[in-house]
């Protein structure tokens, strides 16, 4: 268990679970406590979230001398190697 990364362990658990949410529908059993339009909210709502999240945390330059020192960060970069 020692070599298993958290990462794996992770893709498994949402293997498992996709598997028996696809068993459970299949044979006519509704697995999940909500309707297909609460899933679609949902779904929607983690999108905008992460969207949101991703977007206030890269770094969004608008004016000219952010613009211009980003790219003197770049330069210093690439000079370093």
């Amino acid at each position: 268990m020692k070599n298993l990364s958290i990462s794996t362990i992770a893709r498994t658990g949402v293997l498992i679970f996709a598997l028996l949410n696809q068993i459970l529908t299949i044979s006519g059993h509704n697995p999940l406590p909500w309707s297909d339009e609460q899933a679609y909210e949902g779904f929607t709502l983690l999108l905008t979230t992460a969207a949101a999240l991703w977007s206030w945390w890269k770094n969004n330059s608008f004016t000219q001398e952010a613009v211009q020192a980003d790219e003197y960060m770049r330069e210093l970069k690439k000079k370093r190697g």
